[in-house]
């Protein structure tokens, strides 16, 4: 992919500015195209999806692409875009991206955000640039020099497009796996996003943490506030906060020493979060409310008895008389993909990397992607951004990737789903 671009690129090696005519001519043109699509505001809470299942369709028919769009929530598309593989009864790839990104505070960045505007490094700033414009763009540059080359795969690949991963996904990947579309795709295998890592490794999520959030709610004693009451919703909500923070406590000790199978550390999707992240309470300073609430976001490991942890906290709520736990988002747990040797696509994937001599590092994802629904019907995934050597930036200020980065990528993507698309076993 960068050798059949060279010629665009500057003789010195320097990258190029964006602001005159005659050096976006010198431009990848890959790297064009990324910016073209940084640029649509697909940003939550209202994103302009119109303009880029535009862009993605207007790519498709570039392509060569077979394209569908699915909308079964008004205004959400979702855009499935499809090369048909030689043997198309095998399981397909799927190649899943979401379109939406987070809100940006404009005043803390260094260049508007939906400029995608490159700096003399070749740093792109824009918000989607790590997460995960550069993997969606990636797919289609990938898939558009395979194309080129004649290099029609065994398997039949699909690019997916999904729009408010951002919020939940519900709306998207929650619905698309649940359709008919979805079922006649015959998915065996899935890639999906991952994040940035400092180092060299590539950071690989084959399984994601829970999402649990709840509401403690206590009732108490209540009265002036100038005495000492007894049995106040304040004093037992402090006493149950005061146990989640507890095990907050043992997590975190235990991820600074706890040791994977492989003889690496624990990172955090090893173990399980508890934050407090709401209190509710009170009407006016000089009166002891009757009632009192605390909200907190828990983000439980699949390394954990789900059962057994559940029984826990609710000990932790029924310890204090006349106290409630509210369940507001409940999931249930998720296998997370296989890295074994009966897994054929982590097995392709690991030795495609070795070969490469490029480092992974399998960890838990310790938040939530599309993966989970894909998982979730029994579909393997394993999330991976090609960002490597790169600061973490999804959701930051001046969020970035480098064009030569973003371009080794490309090449990444290339052989990988051109190893796993060729993949002759059922």
């Amino acid at each position: 992919v960068i050798a059949k671009y060279k010629k665009h690129a500057p003789k010195d090696g320097k990258p190029s500015l964006n602001t005159k005519s005659t050096h976006r001519k010198m431009e990848n043109p890959a790297v064009t195209r990324f910016r073209q699509y940084l640029r649509i505001k697909t940003v939550q809470p209202k994103p302009d999806y119109e303009s880029c299942t535009q862009f993605l369709l207007e790519q498709a028919k570039e392509i060569g692409l077979k394209s569908n769009v699915f909308e079964y929530v008004k205004g959400k598309p979702i855009i499935l875009l499809t090369w048909e593989g030689r043997y198309p009864n095998l399981p397909s790839i799927l190649l899943n991206s979401h379109t939406d990104v987070v809100p940006v505070f404009e005043e803390k960045w260094s260049c508007k955000p939906f400029e995608a505007c490159k700096l003399d490094n070749g740093d792109i700033v824009a918000r989607g640039a790590q997460d995960m414009k550069c993997v969606g763009a990636s797919y289609l540059e990938a898939i558009r020099y395979l194309k080129d080359q004649d290099q029609q795969p065994c398997r039949t690949i699909h690019l997916s497009y999904v729009p408010d991963e951002e919020i939940g996904g519900e709306d998207g990947m929650g619905c698309f796996i649940k359709s008919n579309d979805f079922k006649k795709l015959n998915v065996g295998f899935a890639l999906d996003e991952g994040i940035a890592n400092p180092n060299d490794a590539l950071r690989v999520f084959y399984g994601e943490r829970t999402v649990w959030w709840i509401n403690v709610t206590t009732r108490g004693n209540t009265g002036h506030g100038s005495q000492f009451i007894k049995d106040t919703a304040f004093s037992k909500l402090n006493r149950i906060i005061n146990r989640f923070m507890e095990f907050r406590a043992s997590q975190e000790q235990q991820m600074a020493i706890g040791i994977n199978t492989d003889g690496t550390k624990y990172h955090i999707g090893d173990v399980t979060t508890v934050n407090l992240t709401m209190l509710k309470a009170g009407i006016q300073h000089n009166v002891v409310p009757e009632e009192a609430t605390a909200g907190f976001d828990i983000r439980i490991t699949p390394k954990v008895n789900f059962a057994l942890f559940k029984n826990m906290i609710e000990e932790f709520v029924n310890s204090e008389p006349d106290s409630t736990i509210e369940f507001v988002q409940y999931n249930e747990a998720i296998s997370p993909t296989p890295l074994d040797e009966n897994n054929i696509w982590w097995v392709v994937f690991r030795d495609f990397c070795k070969g490469r001599n490029i480092p992974i590092q399998p960890e838990i994802f310790p938040a939530a992607t599309d993966s989970r629904y894909l998982r979730g019907i029994g579909i393997p995934a394993l999330g991976v951004s090609y960002i490597r050597n790169t600061p973490i930036l999804l959701h930051d200020h001046d969020e970035r990737i480098n064009e030569n980065l973003f371009l080794e990528g490309i090449e990444f993507y290339k052989d990988l789903i051109n190893h796993l698309a060729n993949i002759q076993e059922s």
